[in-house]
């Protein structure tokens, strides 16, 4: 069974084909980071004009890559949320043109469900039930997942997500767009006992997160961080202009490394929490901060003092892709094949905060 994915939640437009839910034969990723970057975030009016002028070079593409045609395509994937309203739109409304005028079956996704089934590609062997992370710009979120498919909601941030605090301390260090990978690249270079920044929620009786009081924290440090004279380096929250000096370095550097330690801690502590109150079996961490090479060194040492496998997609399936699209649509179809033929998804709608108990429940 072949398999088009579309994924359009936010700025990346994106297109794939899987060979029995599994295999990807092509999955094609157009990013906005460079319109987006001046900006510091995305801005959702131009991440609705980029989707709607990539989006059918992005699936012709990814036909082309597989070595197929929309003719041998036996089934269509779509993310219908959560995420930008109007990005939504613009791949639910192709992807359901495409299914009405082929004739084919439309899955709608929620996009976390694709998060989660990257793990599955190239590897169908995952132990149930585990947990799984789900980290990214948009969401810090705990499953307890006891069988492919269904997710038990353990936890979620009280605020902002792990992903968006990387972005909002990048941008305040002026280092650009997306945050992640740069903050992860520079606090190689820094101590990360340099400095301690909060790790909310941590006595409390739950699996929430929150990061708000750490973005906070990095905030207030540099308004009072000072130079080799005793003056304060930054007189405003604009945190311009950067100092220009090797030891100015150090200090972000350093600064950085902390506040990446300061939620790797929070994920990683609330993560083994939850395993240990489910007994599960294993970890899977997915989502873009999957990425963050911090992180899954400390997880799997964290996996591997309990006995249990942890699971990572490869870097290219953790951000925004459609070859997860695919995979969690190719599973739900041959589970409730019945539920996603013509006219059943005409009905289907953008659902920018979707939640994932909303979607079809699998069950065995």
């Amino acid at each position: 069974m072949l398999t088009l994915g579309i994924e359009t939640s936010c700025d990346e437009t994106s297109a794939a084909v899987l060979a029995d839910g599994h295999d990807v034969l092509a999955n094609i990723i157009s990013s906005q980071h460079s319109i987006h970057a001046a900006y510091g975030g995305v801005v959702p009016e131009l991440a609705c004009r980029s989707h709607t002028q990539n989006i059918r070079p992005v699936v012709e593409a990814a036909l082309v890559q597989a070595d197929v045609t929309l003719r041998d395509i036996d089934l269509i994937g779509v993310t219908q949320g959560p995420g930008l309203v109007g990005a939504l739109l613009i791949g639910l409304s192709f992807a359901k043109s495409l299914a009405y005028g082929l004739g084919k079956p439309l899955v709608g996704v929620h996009h976390l469900d694709g998060h989660v089934s990257a793990i599955y590609l190239g590897d169908e062997s995952v132990p149930c039930p585990f947990v799984a992370l789900v980290v990214s710009g948009g969401h810090s979120d705990l499953y307890y997942c006891p069988q492919r498919g269904r997710y038990d909601v353990l936890g979620r941030t009280r605020d902002d997500a792990a992903g968006e605090c990387f972005d909002k301390v990048a941008k305040m260090l002026s280092l650009g767009y997306p945050g992640g990978p740069v903050v992860n690249r520079l606090a190689e270079h820094g101590n990360p006992a340099a400095i301690h920044f909060p790790r909310a929620m941590q006595r409390r009786n739950n699996l929430d997160f929150s990061f708000s009081g750490v973005k906070a924290a990095v905030r207030s440090y540099l308004l009072d961080v000072s130079d080799l004279h005793g003056q304060r380096i930054f007189q405003d929250d604009s945190f311009w202009p950067l100092p220009d000096s090797p030891q100015w370095e150090q200090d972000r550097n350093d600064i950085l490394a902390s506040f990446q330690e300061a939620v790797v801690d929070a994920l990683v502590s609330k993560t083994i929490r939850a395993v240990e109150q489910t007994k599960a079996e294993a970890i899977a961490v997915v989502g873009g901060v999957a990425c963050n090479t911090v992180l899954r060194r400390r997880m799997a040492l964290a996996g591997e003092s309990l006995g249990l496998p942890v699971l990572f997609p490869p870097p290219i399936l953790c951000t925004d892709n459609a070859a997860m699209i695919a995979a969690a649509a190719a599973f739900r179809y041959e589970a409730c094949r019945e539920l996603y033929q013509y006219p059943a998804f005409l009905d289907l709608d953008a659902c920018p905060n979707l939640g994932i108990s909303e979607t079809v429940s699998v069950s065995t």
